[in-house]
């Protein structure tokens, strides 16, 4: 993996330096001290992942973000001195096509590098999502006994990686107070960071939005946001859980895992739509909802950050009975789900 390094600060590219080149087979393609720089860069020399700053003279990590994935599209991966203080250019970074956050390693007393465990994990994860060729240990397509669980809701499921969380934020925002559907999301993303995920849509949207938990059952009008490592699904018992398997899956958590539990186990068919994102996680989930009897959705190329992505991949399958560019998404679910709740078969 060549990894391009933008940071202002001489001290922080050399320890982003050291840990790129503390990992077999990695190597730094080129460093940036500000966004301008790095856009430059990028399009001269296409790495495999940019680690970007977001605090920067002249262009900031947001902008220069959004003209990478615009003129030289490659994964761009937020490195930053704080996450939670540098949350909202985090979500607009994310908004702009970068795939995830994570803070910046630092020098320790003794000189070595510290703190640097969740950036080599996350970028050795995109390693394996950029080699990811299929996808395997999935739900069985056969519902599921117990499926026919008399109090659950019409779902709304929505996957999503990069530009998911802006994405996400314009879904949502289109669901009115008396929603009749609970809406379950899958978005590529570090567990540190969900939390700041869930208080972003519940500032865009008018529903309630939490982390979903072990145990919990879906209730209408309630947005659940995937928080773990792991993969949530729907349980036979028509609980959410989380689950560790398939454990080889390089997303995390899986958009698929989430699609297909509920295309086997859900007793009310609701609807499901796949989000900008690299990739192909979902689009097998997302034929499977179709087979079933489910409303689906994939966004389309245009509005997508990513444009031969994980929407398109469902396209391709045939798993989408619509492909709509992200402003209509939101409502189309929201009619579709309104129609549901009345007995229509739309």
């Amino acid at each position: 993996m060549r990894v391009g390094i933008v940071n202002d600060l001489a001290l922080a590219r050399e320890v982003l330096r050291r840990v790129v080149a503390g990992i077999p087979g990695y190597s730094v393609a080129w460093f940036a001290e500000d966004g301008d720089v790095a856009v430059a860069r990028a399009a001269a020399d296409r790495p495999d992942v940019v680690l970007m700053d977001l605090v920067m003279p002249k262009v900031d990590g947001v902008e220069a973000t959004r003209r990478i994935m615009r003129e030289s599209p490659c994964p761009v991966l937020v490195v930053t001195s704080s996450v939670s203080t540098n949350y909202a250019l985090a979500c607009r970074a994310m908004g702009a096509g970068a795939i995830d956050a994570v803070e910046t390693p630092s020098f320790g007393p003794g000189g070595g590098v510290q703190n640097a465990e969740k950036l080599v994990a996350r970028l050795t994860q995109l390693e394996a999502e950029l080699a990811d060729t299929s996808v395997s240990g999935l739900i069985p397509a056969t519902r599921a006994p117990g499926a026919a669980h008399g109090g659950q809701p019409l779902l709304v499921l929505l996957g999503a990686s990069t530009g998911g969380p802006k994405a996400l934020a314009h879904v949502v925002s289109a669901f009115p107070k008396d929603f009749p559907a609970a809406v379950l999301i899958a978005q590529h993303i570090a567990a540190d960071f969900a939390p700041a995920l869930v208080q972003q849509l519940a500032t865009y949207g008018r529903l309630p939005v939490r982390a979903a938990k072990n145990g919990d059952l879906p209730e209408p009008g309630t947005v659940y946001v995937a928080a773990s490592n792991d993969h949530l699904e729907l349980a036979v018992d028509g609980t959410l859980r989380y689950t560790a398997d398939p454990r080889g899956s390089p997303y995390r958590p899986s958009v698929d895992v989430l699609f297909a539990s509920c295309a086997a186990r859900a007793a009310r068919l609701g609807a499901g739509a796949l989000l900008t994102g690299m990739g192909r996680d979902g689009a097998e989930g997302l034929l499977r909802l179709r087979s079933a009897g489910w409303h689906t959705i994939a966004q389309d190329e245009a509005t997508s950050v990513v444009k031969d992505g994980m929407p398109k991949a469902a396209v391709d399958k045939r798993a989408a009975v619509e492909v709509l560019p992200l402003q209509l998404i939101g409502e189309t679910l929201a009619a579709r789900v309104a129609l549901k709740s009345r007995g229509g078969t739309g």
